[in-house]
């Protein structure tokens, strides 16, 4: 194969994540900042978690309708108006303390947000050359990550130093970024690849393929603890007395995905999912241990630094591994069913973690949540036995 068809850093490629990094980022700022403004003024930690979960369900109705139009659609006239759309609803939140005002606006930026990121990764998993995916996807996978960690990071300390007012207004600032962005992006309908094919499918087809159901599945019980850092952390400094300090936690985690993600992909792309799955489950089941446990800045620094490998590895291998296990025509579905994976982990962990937050408390809901990832595991070895005996 030519050095050309296996150019992964493109223009186009470059931009997309660009976009992502902006969007993502503005998006998970007011992930982390809903659910802290709307627990101050309501008082109820189960309420803030509502407002995540009606975030996350209409992005996850939203997707599959996406991927039965994407052949038909003209991605950048579709990108710029979402982008657009969403700019409005943040505008109508400034000011507003109606509980139900809110979550209405909730559902509609998440109406937006699944469309963009669906446009976005199928977008992008076009670009990346077949023997480069796992790398690819790695990439696109950090600029999420990177606006997943970093933005409930700036949320919680312009929370702490200021005001949910003026978390909006920096918002408003990355949504136009991401506008201006996405004008650079190719005006051009969804890649033809398969098109024919899918236009002549039965409706659920079109969305749904059970040859990825597996890592989906499993990376939505990843995002059921990470939905528990994302909304509850912040209530861990009233038991920690750690303060401010907690967002520190989130800026670990961004910078370990920026180190992890170009190493994982390779490793991914040459070994396979297995010598990266079986580490970031450990990882993953000390770190959260170790949060239930922390008393102070350094072992939850430990604790975060080994979540955050978990959550540089965890999310793009399983994306990886369920594009692979579909047909070429069928990348578009695949993307979507593992972003709504993602996006349903942290619906569901919302307000069952807020729950037992409820009962137990913030370190005993964090100890609790490691049986997640036992659970993860223990499915993840059955498939691979499976697997073995198979071949």
């Amino acid at each position: 194969m030519s050095s050309s068809t296996s150019k992964l850093w493109t223009w186009q490629f470059s931009f997309i994540i660009l976009i992502t990094i902006t969007f993502y980022l503005c998006l998970q700022m007011l992930t982390g900042g809903f659910p802290i403004f709307v627990t101050q003024i309501s008082d109820n930690p189960t309420l803030g978690g509502v407002m995540t979960t009606a975030f996350m369900l209409s992005a996850i109705i939203a997707r599959p309708i996406t991927g039965i139009l994407i052949h038909k659609i003209n991605i950048k006239r579709v990108l710029c108006i979402m982008i657009l759309f969403v700019l409005i609803c943040i505008i109508i939140s400034y000011g507003q303390q109606v509980i139900q005002l809110l979550i209405f606006l909730r559902i509609i930026e998440g109406i937006g947000f699944g469309v963009i990121t669906t446009l976005l990764a199928t977008l992008a998993t076009n670009l990346i050359p077949e023997e480069r995916i796992g790398e690819g996807i790695g990439y696109f996978g950090m600029a999420t990550s990177l606006g997943t960690t970093l933005g409930p990071m700036i949320a919680l300390s312009v929370l702490h130093s200021f005001s949910f007012k003026s978390l909006l207004f920096i918002t408003m600032f990355l949504i136009v970024v991401s506008f201006i962005f996405s004008l650079f992006i190719k005006n051009t309908q969804s890649y033809p690849v398969g098109e024919s094919s899918t236009q002549k499918e039965p409706l659920l087809s079109s969305i749904f393929d059970k040859q990825a159901i597996l890592p989906c599945f499993l990376v939505m019980l990843f995002y059921c603890t990470y939905s528990g850092i994302v909304n509850f952390i912040n209530g861990l400094s009233e038991e920690t007395q750690l303060g401010s300090q907690i967002p520190y936690f989130f800026l670990i985690i961004a910078v370990i995905v920026v180190l992890v993600r170009p190493f994982s992909g390779k490793i991914y792309d040459q070994m396979g999912h297995k010598y990266l799955i079986y580490p970031a489950s450990i990882c993953s089941i000390i770190g959260l241990f170790l949060i239930s446990i922390t008393h102070s800045l350094t072992i939850l620094f430990i604790a975060a630094i080994l979540y955050g490998i978990a959550y540089s590895v965890m999310q793009p291998s399983f994306q990886a591994w369920a594009i692979n296990r579909v047909k070429l025509n069928k990348k578009g579905t695949a993307n979507a069913m593992s972003l709504s994976a993602m996006d349903l982990g942290m619906a569901l962990g919302s307000p069952v973690l807020g729950g037992i937050v409820s009962l137990t408390g913030y370190r005993k809901m964090y100890g609790l949540s490691t049986l997640l990832i036992v659970v993860l595991l223990f499915i993840y070895i059955l498939s691979h036995i499976k697997s073995i005996k198979e071949q």
